[in-house]
């Protein structure tokens, strides 16, 4: 049987996409193991794909658009709502806002936000969880984790901000060899026109305030000008849009930011720490 989670990813793109390969591949005249051989899988894998038991992957997307694509484009077309399913559900409605968004800015007092995880980063993160994830289910959650990095490069541009608590910085997955990466790959990403990298110093608790006590928030203003929060924890979310409440978020972030280290000293202190790795 399978799990609730796996029940949970099979969503209407999935359901689509297993629906359109049934049909046509019944318009080619052919059997789910002739075809499953033309792109290198088995008849069992096109009739799990067929059934809804196991999505696409993009490489098997890929094998369906030369095999019976019939030039359309519409299993290349698939892979962006495909790979939402890759996501946690908790999760989606966000990541099709992140997507969009005219402006990012989030706050993280735990680890490196996933938009700015490098992939080793971002496996040691997933596979070191509790319970433990099957290894197919890791790659498919890294593989949709930095398929979000199209944001950076998306026109229009999106104005990107991320405030790190230092103990981020200093708190290693996996590794202190993926740690360096991580750090550099966030030495990168603060040279883009559009991206802000600020960290929040371990001792700012010490001066009497420290306005990220209350957790990480994400927040994102829509291509309508609207502004929302997103907040994550334990495997549960919550999208708010009530004025009221998003308006209280958007000021804690503000003064989150002002206790911060500014961009350039930020940066400094994370090239210092890659130099004592």
């Amino acid at each position: 049987m399978a799990s609730q989670e796996n029940k949970d990813r099979a969503s209407t793109a999935a359901q689509l996409t297993s629906e359109i390969v049934r049909l046509l591949r019944k318009r080619a005249g052919m059997t789910q193991e002739e075809l499953g051989a033309e792109i290198d899988y088995t008849g069992s894998a096109i009739s799990a794909l067929e059934t809804g038991a196991q999505p696409a992957t993009e490489q098997m997307l890929d094998g369906l658009e030369k095999s019976i694509g019939c030039g359309m484009g519409i299993f290349t077309a698939a892979k962006k709502y495909v790979r939402m399913d890759k996501y946690p559900r908790h999760f989606r409605d966000f990541a099709r806002l992140e997507q969009q968004a005219l402006t990012l800015c989030t706050y993280e007092n735990f680890m490196v936000d996933g938009l700015f995880q490098t992939e080793e980063y971002a496996r040691a993160l997933t596979s070191g969880g509790y319970p433990p994830l099957p290894e197919s289910m890791v790659e498919e959650i890294v593989a949709a984790r930095m398929a979000r990095k199209a944001v950076f490069d998306r026109e229009p541009m999106a104005l990107i901000e991320m405030v790190l608590e230092e103990s981020v910085l200093r708190r290693p997955f996996g590794s202190w060899d993926i740690m360096r990466g991580q750090l550099k790959h966030l030495i990168d990403c603060s040279q883009r026109p559009n991206v802000s990298i600020q960290v929040l110093p371990m001792e700012r608790g010490l001066r009497g305030q420290h306005a990220g006590a209350w957790g990480p928030m994400k927040l994102v203003q829509t291509p309508e000008h609207r502004m929302m929060v997103y907040l994550e924890g334990q495997g549960t979310s919550n999208l708010l849009s009530e004025p009221a409440e998003v308006t209280q978020r958007f000021h804690r972030y503000a003064k989150i930011r002002a206790q911060a280290l500014g961009p350039d000293e930020s940066l400094s202190l994370i090239e210092r720490l890659v130099g004592e790795l």
